[in-house]
């Protein structure tokens, strides 16, 4: 499998900036994709987020971007649509077409250079590097400067980044696929459903290994302290996509249903300093013929959510002066 990019008319590309430590990921769907969106964390930045709304006028999106620098990278997404522009895809109008671009920011001014944001063209390089190939994981895009447990401050933390993952439906709806992409740069800890344990997160010394002893528990701590110094600077930006066909009002409601693989695997998550948010692609072609039940799909959803949530931890490396699982 290769993560998102195994739902047939979907592109990933990724441009990273490894001295400012940020960077941009671009999800193209240049045929159209219909499209919702679901935000449950209450830090976010955002750019034609109502374009997901069910009673939104416009049909289909052609991408979506993710990007670092906080609401400055929100410039993002006019870089991939000045090359959507270039290539004649977009929305129809009487003067021609005009790019439907949903972007969400993450804040990672705290780790690289402050001053170094993601740009239009950076955002139109990833565009332009966007294609069908394995999507690469770890400490790149909008990854690139990610971190997750950070209640204790940025010290404690360790280093996040990108990951994917696909799940395929069986029996009668053999065929379809659901898969996800997630940027996690939670302020909590990211666990293992499975186990419970915590993967990756808030150590309790800024030189503990991150190994389980030595995980402070966020969710704990959480529960125990008073005024905390964390700010609202996290936030994990998951795409959703899958080949069945859907109408804007299921593509929302399987947004939805894939904010359940967030909660399953981050903790705390959906925080007051969170931007938490799912947008949910159909990458079906109009009349397609792949088709399954939204609660089918929902909990494929899910599931997808959790893995890729779990591989942006254990792909990511250590990268500016915080520790990560891959070595």
């Amino acid at each position: 499998m290769k993560g998102l990019t195994d739902i047939p008319g979907i592109l990933v590309g990724h441009a990273s900036d490894y001295d400012g430590l940020t960077g941009c990921t671009v999800v193209l769907s240049e045929q159209g994709a219909v499209a919702g969106g679901d935000i449950r964390g209450s830090a976010t930045g955002v750019d034609e987020w109502d374009v997901l709304n069910p009673m939104h006028v416009t049909p289909r999106i052609h991408g979506v971007v993710f990007s670092g620098g906080s609401a400055f990278g929100l410039e993002s997404a006019s870089g991939v649509r000045r090359f959507l522009d270039h290539k004649g895809v977009g929305f129809k109008t009487t003067a021609g077409p005009v790019p439907i671009v949903v972007g969400a920011i993450l804040y990672d001014l705290g780790l690289g250079k402050k001053s170094v944001r993601p740009t239009r063209e950076m955002a139109e390089r990833a565009a332009a590097a966007a294609d069908d190939k394995a999507v690469v994981e770890g400490a790149v895009g909008a990854g690139t400067g990610a971190t997750i447990g950070k209640i204790l401050g940025m010290k404690q933390a360790m280093k996040s980044g990108v990951g994917s993952w696909t799940v395929p439906l069986e029996g009668r709806n053999a065929g379809v696929l659901v898969s996800a992409l997630a940027v996690v740069n939670a302020l909590g800890d990211v666990l293992d459903p499975a186990s419970g344990r915590i993967v990756a997160g808030a150590r309790r010394t800024p030189d503990a290994l991150p190994e389980e002893k030595n995980f402070a528990d966020s969710a704990r701590l959480m529960k125990s302290m008073g005024p905390t110094g964390f700010t609202r600077e996290n936030t994990t930006l998951v795409v959703v996509a899958t080949n069945a066909v859907l109408t804007k009002l299921e593509a929302t409601k399987l947004a939805q249903m894939g904010q359940l693989g967030m909660a399953r695997a981050i903790n705390p998550v959906n925080t007051m300093s969170d931007g938490d948010l799912v947008v949910a692609m159909s990458a079906a072609p109009p009349g397609g013929s792949a088709h399954a039940p939204i609660d089918a799909l929902g909990v494929a959803a899910a599931e997808a959510v959790v893995q890729a949530i779990l591989r942006a931890v254990r792909m990511s490396p250590s990268l500016g002066g915080l520790p990560g699982l891959k070595k």
